[in-house]
């Protein structure tokens, strides 16, 4: 099991490596998370939603993702409470301090999905979550070491050298855990190191001697990671812009959800993707303006308003440009979306930026499934997936955005220029995307081509800086 000296140190990319080396190797490997907190979610091949660093993960390993893999999953919907998703599927919604009353009790249900996966598999990678030093919440903990300890995983503690102060946040750890914690810890791992490393060689050793374990790496960073699918929306930080004639412009809504469907569009060498801050105004000279998904669709809705990027994508489209909405985002371009149970939040009906003749209802019964669509205005084949509680309705509708079989998805305005879709991951497929952004963009990447040759270049990258062999001993005694 790898845990972390804090968030973002680097754990779901090395259970990836991890996953593509051994794979490639001949070892059954898959991963699995306990417990984790996004709202970047994936269709399972056995019709949930899952984490999406556990699909990536589960790529890497070359397995079709599952429920298993991440049992509890918490989607945040404000700032104290989140939808609680149990093997996949949609609990209810809670206040953070409920869940964290009741979660000792959703043990039974995580230790089952891992028996599963374990029954399938030579090892299981298991990725903690956030600290493993969180000494207020270890009581009722399910993530880190109340997992551990309760199968007696062996446990590699992962600090980030490129944050500072790695020594003590690594040697720290040991010094405020709980004694029979610490002995199930069988190294520490340095991660993401710049630089020559034979210069960080005494901090291996004071790390190594200080905690009487091996301390594994240096492993250096990996420029490359900024190509993979994402879970934590703190990433858009550091991939906000980038070079290029098509300007594709996102309103970073407070909620945004499932945000990796712009990947594809970010790693075109000539389209630039800028997510847009609350306080900025949406360049008037975008392209294209695409309103991303959201965890609670009215509550960002008003964001939007608030931010007065509603008077931005009115103005843009009246200059005579387009306008995308993805799930939630289809949902504002609407006339209304209503939420009469409080599924998401205070129940009430909120108005919707009118760009499309249609209304949204919230029902309580979501929708996931992962499809294969025919884009209506080109033809071009799309695999997606759906992962939404809203029901669409409306004139609009007549003028799908594609169609799943016998089935239509989405709506597109009398004018053109306003399009609506519930599907995730479709800048993904090759064809429809080239086919989307036309010659304008003239793109050229192959992008799970790429995503494959990126997992292949970490594995590679994690043989020649890890004694990987010597990772596998410690699951010797399990």
């Amino acid at each position: 099991m790898f845990m972390g000296t804090g968030s973002d140190v680097g754990k779901s990319l090395i259970v990836a490596g991890l996953c593509r080396a051994l794979a490639n190797r001949g070892v059954r490997v898959a991963p699995f998370k306990p417990q984790n907190m996004s709202n970047n979610a994936a269709v399972t091949a056995d019709g949930g939603e899952i984490g999406r660093a556990q699909a990536l993960q589960a790529r890497a390993a070359r397995r079709k993702p599952l429920t298993a893999m991440n049992p509890v999953l918490l989607k945040p919907e404000a700032e104290t409470g989140a939808q609680l998703v149990v093997r996949g599927k949609r609990v209810g919604s809670m206040p953070a301090r409920e869940y964290w009353q009741m979660r000792r009790s959703l043990m039974p249900e995580i230790e089952f999905a891992f028996r599963q996966l374990a029954a399938d598999a030579d090892i299981v990678l298991v990725e903690g979550a956030g600290s493993a030093s969180e000494l207020n919440l270890r009581a009722t903990d399910v993530a880190n070491f109340g997992f551990a300890r309760e199968l007696n995983i062996p446990v590699v503690i992962i600090g980030d050298v490129d944050r500072g102060g790695v020594i003590a946040s690594l040697v720290g750890t040991f010094a405020v855990i709980e004694h029979s914690d610490a002995q199930l810890i069988r190294a520490t791992l340095v991660n993401k190191f710049r630089g020559d490393p034979t210069l960080f060689a005494d901090g291996m050793n004071i790390i190594a001697a200080l905690t009487d374990l091996p301390c594994l790496g240096p492993v250096p960073y990996f420029p490359a990671a900024a190509s993979l699918p994402a879970e934590d929306s703190l990433e858009l930080d550091r991939r906000s812009i980038e070079s290029g004639k098509y300007l594709i412009a996102v309103p970073r809504l407070p909620r945004i959800a499932n945000f990796d469907d712009f990947d594809p569009l970010r790693a075109e060498p000539n389209v630039a993707v800028q997510f847009v801050e609350p306080g900025e105004a949406i360049p008037q000279h975008a392209d294209l303006i695409v309103i991303p998904g959201s965890k609670a669709t009215r509550a960002d809705l008003a964001a939007l308003r608030q931010a007065g990027w509603d008077i931005d994508i009115l103005a843009h489209h009246r200059a005579g440009k387009p306008v995308f909405g993805i799930c939630g985002g289809y949902q504002m371009l609407g006339r209304s979306v209503a939420d009469p149970d409080g599924l998401e939040g205070v129940s009430g009906t909120t108005r919707g930026l009118g760009l499309l003749d249609v209304e949204t209802v919230m029902r309580p019964v979501k929708e996931l499934d992962t499809v294969t669509a025919t884009h209506t205005a080109t033809g071009a084949q799309i695999s997606a997936y759906r992962m939404h509680m809203g029901e669409t309705t409306g004139a609009d509708r007549a003028r799908p955005f594609a169609k799943i079989a016998a089935v239509t998805d989405g709506a597109t305005s009398a004018d053109g220029l306003v399009t609506g879709t519930y599907l995730h991951g479709l800048f993904a497929s090759d064809a429809f995307r080239r086919a989307f952004l036309g010659a304008l963009a003239d793109p050229l990447l192959t992008y799970e081509t790429g995503v494959d040759a990126t997992l292949d270049a970490l594995a590679d990258h994690l043989e020649a800086h890890l004694d990987i062999g010597q990772l596998l001993a410690m699951t010797a005694e399990v």
